[in-house]
């Protein structure tokens, strides 16, 4: 399927800055070859040496605040990333500090930098101990505990007595700063590895060469901390071309334009939202106030059932039957509360086939799933369209569980982009915002407060207002996605939550984001 939406803007992925740029996203297998292509041109432990001389750094200005001798462990594991552990350990001695190394690998099956490091640091008298959960909490209280368990390779669950000194890192209040990547997280999917498994909760991670796509959603956020990266000097003619990256406000920012003293609400666009079955009347109207919260210069509720005669804490929502509105201005954002009706399947052929930019959330997307003629309808559609799922959602259009969506979001996001030909939010910590060709954007916004009911009902109607006031389709799934984790972030700033944020909370502070990036960004940035 070749076809793009009309508004779909692409310029070339290329054009998009990628060599050591922290936010492009590289996988496991990417960075790989990257560091093959490096080490056949420089001398044998280069790059551990480099890496090592990264995380020193980062260790000591995370301990500038002590003022006693710091107290730093270090966790070495089996492989490289022990290795790199290992030297560190020794850099920080050259400092003048003291640190412990807890070495949890058998010298003789190290890889030969790993081997040599461990030399390095026998014979400048590092403290050198062995693996003991106990030796983790007590009976030091430590500043500073680094993560060189494992690296990107792990693809076991880690168990017995390994396991048991994650649990003793996860248990410290100190800062814990984890090498490329915390122990035990899936640097392609944020997934920890393994149905039962264990994961290091860093509060920094040092991740080298390029960014890691998993630190940033599924599990990752919650595990990986504060993420840096270490380029370590790699040649930028060794990078590949990125296919996915951290949100930005400097990917929509073109869109993003001042209003004029001259306009009127005919400038801004309608907004007609569709749903509000029987029971679920909340969802469309949360949508609609968010649509009219962020820009749209006149907002359409349509329901399903009944008709409610007018929001009273939103009049200015004007409310309709659904068999009534007319979809020939404007966007149209379908699903909130639409049920699974009869009814509410034919408004949705109806608003396929409406020559309009389309939003399909909640129900909408249930209601694709289960009808092939409506699915081939979007395929077909030459105007934008954008999806909203959430992972069961998601699962449900991909004939799939939601174990296995959450295992592979980025892969199910770029499918559903592909066979849907849309852009897709996939909602969830870390949103994947995906489109048709493959490439994909992971919002770093947004908090715990999100996971509240009715949070992807305001998303939507952001959308459906973005959408009306003329952005592109990809710009405006960038743009709400980050708005809208950005106005729970700006909540919590304020003292509200995360606990007990309702959906409608994000309304206003999503109006006062809005306004906020138009000031100081409009115009300006980059295009993805």
């Amino acid at each position: 399927m070749n076809r793009q939406p009309a508004n779909f803007r692409i310029p070339s992925p290329v054009a998009y800055p990628q060599r050591h740029d922290p936010t492009a996203l590289f996988s496991v297998a990417e960075i790989r070859s990257i560091e093959e292509k490096a080490m056949a041109d420089i001398p044998p432990g280069t790059l551990m040496q480099r890496a090592a001389k990264s995380a020193a750094s980062l260790a000591l200005a995370l301990l500038s605040r002590v003022t006693d001798s710091p107290k730093v462990l270090l966790v070495a594991g089996p492989g490289n990333n022990g290795g790199d552990a290992l030297v560190m350990a020794v850099l920080l001695a050259d400092a003048g500090l003291h640190p412990t190394v807890m070495v949890c690998a058998d010298p003789a099956r190290q890889p030969a930098d790993a081997q040599r490091a461990l030399e390095r640091a026998q014979a400048v008298g590092v403290r050198l101990i062995a693996p003991n959960p106990e030796a983790v909490r007590h009976p030091v209280d430590w500043d500073l505990v680094v993560d060189g368990l494992f690296g990107i390779g792990l693809a076991r669950p880690i168990s017995g007595d390994l396991r048991g000194l994650v649990e003793a890192i996860n248990s410290l209040a100190c800062p814990v700063l984890s090498l490329d990547v915390p122990s035990g997280l899936d640097a392609d999917t944020g997934c920890v590895v393994g149905e039962d498994g264990i994961a290091v909760r860093a509060t920094h991670t040092l991740t080298f060469i390029g960014n890691k796509p998993g630190l940033h959603t599924c599990d990752g956020r919650d595990h990986a901390g504060e993420v840096q990266v270490a380029p370590l000097d790699v040649a930028p003619e060794l990078f590949v071309s990125a296919r996915a990256w951290l949100g930005s406000v400097a990917q929509f920012a073109p869109s993003l334009r001042k209003r004029l003293h001259s306009s009127h609400k005919g400038s801004y666009g309608d907004v007609t939202v569709i749903g509000g079955a029987h029971g679920m009347v909340g969802a469309p109207v949360l949508s609609a106030r968010a649509a009219a919260k962020t820009g749209a210069g006149r907002v359409f509720i349509g329901f399903v059932d009944e008709v409610l005669p007018y929001d009273p804490v939103q009049p200015e929502l004007m409310c309709r039957p659904a068999a009534d509105m007319d979809f020939s201005s404007g966007a149209v954002v379908i699903g909130p509360g639409l049920g699974n009706s009869d009814l509410a399947r034919d408004i949705l052929l109806k608003t396929l086939q409406a020559d309009r930019p389309l939003v399909l959330d909640a129900d909408a997307l249930n209601l694709l799933a289960l009808h092939e003629h409506l699915r081939q309808a979007l395929a077909a559609r030459s105007m934008p369209s954008l999806m909203t799922p959430h992972p069961l959602e998601a699962a449900r259009l991909l004939k799939m569980n939601t174990a296995d969506v959450q295992s592979s979001r980025l892969e199910a996001a770029r499918r559903i982009a592909l066979e849907c030909n849309s852009a897709v939010i996939l909602k969830g910590s870390g949103s994947i915002i995906a489109r048709p060709d493959g490439n994909l954007i992971i919002n770093a916004t947004g908090n715990p407060a999100l996971a509240t009911a009715g949070s992807g009902d305001v998303l939507a109607g952001m959308c459906g207002a973005l959408l009306a006031q003329s952005f592109p389709v990809w710009d405006a799934a960038l743009a709400a996605t980050w708005m809208h984790g950005r106005a729970a972030d700006k909540l919590l700033e304020d003292g509200v939550g995360p606990i007990g944020v309702t959906a409608g909370e994000l309304i206003p502070a999503a109006r006062a984001v809005y306004n906020e990036l138009t000031e100081q960004h409009a115009g300006r940035g980059p295009a993805l």
